[in-house]
Parts: C-alpha cells; structure tokens; sequence
C-alpha cells in the first residue's frame, strides 16, 4: 500500500499493445510538464545576468510583435470603414 503513495514520474500505461498510441501520450505528457525545456536549460551553464539579459530581450519581442499585431488590427479596421 505505502509504495502506491510515492510519486513515481511520468509514466503512460501500454494497453492492448498500442505502443504508438502510449508514445505519443507520453511525449505530450513530456511536453506539457516541460522536462525537455528544463534539460535544455540546464544542459550547459548560464550566468544569471545572461538569463536576465536574455529574458529581457525575449520580453522586448514579445512586445514589439504586440504592437504590430496591434498596428495591423487598428489599420485594417480603419481601411475597412472607408470602404
């Protein structure tokens, strides 16, 4: 009983010999609990202010794309109500 309890990880149960269907639950379950991201991550050493430098430049695209999508939105609605 006890070691039903202990958290064992990721796991997908193979039924009916469907290994393609178990594989890809498995690699969405991978996906969405992020392991390869944190092994990516963690493969090779960042110094801290490159992880800051590096998070502010992804937040500076981010938002410039949001002004863009923004630009286009706000120009195709006025091209439309001239029409």
């Amino acid at each position: 009983m006890a070691w039903e309890k202990q958290k064992r990880g990721l796991y997908v149960e193979v039924r009916d010999n469907n290994i393609t269907k178990a594989w890809r639950k498995f690699k969405r379950l991978v996906q969405d609990e992020g392991v390869l991201n944190i092994y990516k991550e963690k493969q090779f050493y960042e110094k801290p202010s490159d992880k800051r430098r590096k998070e502010r430049a992804m937040a500076k695209a981010r938002w410039k794309k949001k002004q863009r999508e923004l630009e286009n939105k706000f120009y195709n609605v006025q091209s439309d109500k001239k029409k």
